[in-house]
């Protein structure tokens, strides 16, 4: 049986062209809309959601072509995070919010990213867990530190070769990632594990084709903000690990070319922060709420 978020009710919503999300939802109050990573499910904030539903709407939804979200084949504009943001804006809308919050871990930061700078007058927050904007990524990722990236070249490559390398042996490559990205293994239980990696194994396709958007039409979109001085409008919480430290760059200063008012916070964790270090997570966006 999967697991669920405590109280939160599961529900399908059409997004857009007929896409449906799988999206949980809790509480009651300002809406704060959660965006969950790679190679994870809404499900990674089963511990921040709940806290935030005492007083917030907190909407958790599998991102287009994730968990139990629909997984429309193709690639290009499809997966682009352009695409994925407007999904994210037509679910809250369709649940009666205009404004809201919005919080995205890894893959999930990108697109709410992309959200903010596509909707700025949709999104009154932002908060981006563990990750550069997809411009600086591919700008800071070079020699033989960069390995630890592996899977964004991997995943880069043309349709054919990475669906199936990684098809052929799903739960050892999605498997890799849950064991080396975090610091404290008992932070994703047994049961939590088995439910990415079954979400992951039936997503290959859909999981490769977002991050090859990523290296080519997400490239272009940043740059075309970048060029015409886009930049997110809105209070901006960033938290991280030091992982600049070891690439050599500074990601605060990175951040600050892209958000004016931000806060940028080094988490001494591993990447799955909100699993591993959920009462720093919830307070730093209680912080960034109150801002």
């Amino acid at each position: 049986m999967t697991p669920e978020i405590t109280a939160f009710a599961q529900q399908r919503v059409i997004v857009a062209d007929g896409v449906a999300l799988n999206v949980a939802v809790g509480g009651s109050g300002r809406p704060v809309v959660l965006l969950h990573g790679f190679p994870q499910t809404h499900l990674m904030w089963r511990h921040v959601a709940a806290d935030l539903a005492a007083d917030h709407t907190v909407i958790c939804p599998d991102l287009r072509g994730y968990g139990g979200s629909d997984k429309p084949a193709g690639t290009g504009d499809r997966y682009a995070k352009r695409t994925m943001a407007a999904d994210i804006v037509a679910l809250a809308r369709a649940l009666g919010h205009e404004r809201f919050a919005l919080a995205g871990h890894d893959r999930g930061a990108l697109v709410a990213i992309r959200a903010g700078l596509d909707h700025p007058g949709a999104i009154t927050h932002l908060a981006a867990l563990d990750v550069l904007p997809t411009l600086d990524t591919w700008d800071v990722m070079h020699g033989v530190s960069a390995a630890v990236g592996f899977h964004l070249y991997l995943m880069a490559q043309p349709p054919g070769l990475p669906e199936v390398m990684i098809g052929a042996s799903a739960d050892t490559f999605f498997g890799h990632f849950l064991d080396a990205w975090t610091n404290d293994p008992e932070a994703i239980p047994a049961d939590v594990r088995a439910a990415y990696l079954r979400a992951s194994r039936e997503a290959v396709p859909s999981i490769v084709a977002d991050y090859r958007a990523s290296a080519t039409i997400d490239v272009e979109h940043d740059l075309a903000d970048r060029r015409a001085g886009n930049r997110l409008r809105m209070p901006v919480t960033v938290l991280q690990q030091d992982w600049g430290a070891a690439l050599g760059f500074d990601a605060a200063d990175r951040w600050r070319a892209w958000a004016p008012d931000l806060v940028h916070e080094t988490v001494s964790c591993g990447h799955f922060m909100a699993e591993e270090a959920p009462a720093e997570v919830t307070r730093a966006l209680r912080d960034l709420l109150a801002r």
